[in-house]
């Protein structure tokens, strides 16, 4: 626990304390956060109000926005279990009923008024289907986004701090959390690939992300053999 709540402080200190997750993860909210559970209540009005906030800033469309939307959600929420993995096998677990979000220079920073700690990869892939699941099943819903692009995200989620903050075996961590999440990046040197697009790349006049499946080199067919 120590090890990953350091790492998150240092991450906040470099980045000028813009973090997408509370560096010590609990919190007690004030009126300034709220339920994440509160993005599930149907009709969504909450949801879209944060997928149309988006879209808007990107002028972009509303399926568009829900994908960018995602992308920032899915990634802190799985950032701080990928890192903790990585440092010790000790995943911290922020589940649904007690995990708060507010609107901030991350996008969105999220926190829970109570965090678990589970090991390994059957703990993460636990926390997907519990906590990121009817997120995923509500934007399709609301907005008509693949559920595979949004896991594409997710999965990024997990490559990207092990690649880039903490070293880790993202593939093998992949393989072992298994479906949704696993086919979906392929490795490239020090690097990977999505295999499924963000959307970002839909809007006018901007470059694509680094590890944008349009960038991956095309896959040469097998030659004949000997």
């Amino acid at each position: 626990m120590r090890a990953l709540i350091g790492t998150l402080r240092r991450l906040a200190a470099e980045r000028g304390g813009v973090l997408g997750v509370d560096p010590e993860l609990v919190i007690e909210p004030d009126d300034t956060w709220t339920p994440a559970a509160e993005l599930l209540r149907e009709p969504y009005a909450l949801l879209a109000g944060l997928v149309d906030e988006t879209a808007a800033r990107w002028n972009a469309p509303r399926h568009v926005g829900a994908a960018l939307f995602w992308k920032t959600y899915g990634y802190w929420h799985t950032l701080p279990m990928a890192l903790g993995w990585a440092l010790d096998g000790r995943v911290p677990l922020m589940r649904l009923p007690d995990t708060w979000f507010k609107v901030s220079g991350a996008g969105v920073t999220i926190a829970a008024t109570r965090v678990t700690w589970g090991s390994g990869a059957a703990a993460i892939a636990e926390a997907l289907q519990e906590s990121q699941l009817p997120l995923v099943r509500a934007i399709n819903a609301l907005a008509k986004v693949g559920e595979r692009t949004l896991w594409g995200s997710t999965a990024e989620a997990i490559a990207h701090p092990l690649t880039s903050m903490v070293p880790g075996d993202y593939m093998r961590l992949l393989r072992e959390i298994g479906p949704p999440v696993d086919g979906l990046v392929e490795p490239a040197g020090d690097t990977y690939f999505r295999r499924t697009c963000c959307l970002w790349i839909t809007l006018p006049d901007v470059e694509p992300c680094g590890s944008c499946c349009v960038l991956r080199p095309p896959t040469r067919p097998a030659g004949p053999s000997a």
